[in-house]
């Protein structure tokens, strides 16, 4: 009987070798049937760390986060000890991301895309101090909504806001405040709520006052009357339809199909120095993307996001919407809609360079980049979709749900407007409410 030498010098006989094997190999198929992509695919370089702090928000597209979390994919691809980190609004995020996780802060973090690109630019930081981030994936399309209080439930109030117009005209000339509500200045639920009151003549910044407000203090605001309307994530708005508080005017996915969300962003400086934790995270995020799209995981993935530890969020207030069940709660009522949330299908995983570029527009159509600002090149620092490529090759994606091209092209929204990300500036020039000369 042939015999194999092991390390420690004892004899291996080829029976016992190939039984041992055969055992090995059964255990891995098994393990591949619950996890396709393998274990520890990663692993072949090997993560320089085995931890990470990620900050999360209490909204549904930090999913892909918990899942990971709660299924062991980060520890199935090398990295056992990452946190996933309850933050108490943007600003504490934006606020832990430049301390770092090694000053008590958060390395990344379930963001808002235009994050940071305002936190790399020194925006958004004290002393307008930049501290250097990447977007690796995006988290999600669609599945964000603006709700507007039961004071103006008669109006029949929709993707067009134009009814509100002359009713909060109204409300100011009796001397009272009209407040909508976002989640960060710049952020995605700014841009959603400008982009919808601009449309419907309603000037954000002249007719209206914005505030900030964390997203799961929306429905408690809302209740005591300090706000008008909000834009925010769910489950947030069918929260406050299942209260009767308010009601929806509509999702966002109704203002522009299918467009982008939140993002999953790093420090720079972190990614740089552990670039294979880095892949090996965001395979871990990806698969767990891949797992929420899936519409028999819906009921399972709104029993965990729920629980205590990380939403505290009744399964009620979430499932009808994760399924694309909208009670908009003013009569209206659709069921198996399109406008759920897209964590994998229509390519809702990879960073569209064009996508950063209309965010970055929009926050130079409302003042918060200069309008001479380098758009590309700014994304080109910003922008890692080289990491997600090769993040997607390693687990093996299907050519087909890998774009061949950086830009998704053309968008064109609800009311007409078509984006180029070729020509940011022939789309500026189409809008007439403003804050740049173009």
């Amino acid at each position: 009987m042939t015999t194999k030498q092991t390390k420690n010098g004892t004899a291996l006989s080829r029976r016992t070798f190939l039984k041992a094997s055969a055992s090995t190999a059964a255990l891995m198929g098994a393990v591949a049937t619950q996890f396709p992509f393998g274990v520890h695919v990663a692993e072949a370089a090997g993560p320089e760390v085995t931890k990470a702090i990620l900050g999360y928000i209490a909204l549904m597209d930090a999913a892909p986060l918990v899942i990971a979390k709660e299924k062991g994919l980060f520890a199935k691809y090398g990295m056992p000890d990452v946190e996933v980190a309850k933050q108490a609004s943007w600003g504490a995020t934006r606020d832990n991301l430049v301390l770092g996780g090694e000053a008590n802060g958060i390395d990344g973090a379930h963001i808002l895309t235009p994050m940071p690109y305002l936190i790399s630019a020194g925006k958004v930081t004290q002393n307008n101090v930049p501290t250097p981030m990447y977007i690796l994936a995006r988290l999600n399309l669609d599945a964000q909504a603006i709700s507007v209080s039961n004071e103006f439930k008669d109006l029949k109030v929709t993707a067009d806001a134009s009814p509100l117009k002359a009713a909060f005209a109204a409300k100011k000339a009796a001397g009272k405040e009209v407040k909508m509500a976002m989640t960060f200045p710049g952020g995605t639920h700014d841009l959603w709520i400008r982009y919808w009151m601009a449309a419907g003549g309603i000037d954000p910044d002249k007719d209206v006052s914005t505030i900030v407000v964390p997203p799961p203090q929306m429905v408690a605001n809302m209740k005591v009357g300090n706000m008008d309307a909000f834009c925010v994530g769910e489950p947030w708005n069918e929260q406050l339809v299942n209260q009767g508080i308010g009601f929806t005017a509509c999702t966002t996915g109704e203002i522009w199909n299918k467009h982008p969300e939140k993002a999953l962003g790093l420090r720079a400086a972190w990614v740089d120095k552990n670039p294979n934790a880095a892949k090996a995270l965001l395979m871990a995020v990806m698969e767990a993307q891949q797992w929420c799209d899936k519409m028999e995981n819906k009921q399972e993935m709104s029993e965990i996001v729920g629980k205590r530890q990380w939403f505290n969020v009744p399964v009620a207030d979430i499932i009808g919407r994760a399924k694309g069940d909208i009670n908009y709660g003013n009569g209206r009522v659709e069921k198996g809609t399109k406008q759920f949330m897209k964590f994998w299908q229509d390519h809702a995983s990879y960073p569209f360079k064009s996508h950063d570029a209309w965010f970055l527009t929009e926050d130079i159509r409302w003042g918060k980049f200069e309008a001479n600002t380098d758009v590309n090149g700014l994304v080109n620092k910003v922008n890692r979709e080289d990491v997600w490529r090769d993040a997607a090759k390693a687990l093996g994606v299907a050519a087909a749900d890998i774009p061949a091209s950086t830009s998704r092209g053309k968008e064109t929204f609800f009311d007409g407007k078509v984006f180029d990300p070729e020509n940011p500036s022939a789309y500026l020039k189409s809008l007439s409410i403003k804050r740049v000369e173009v």
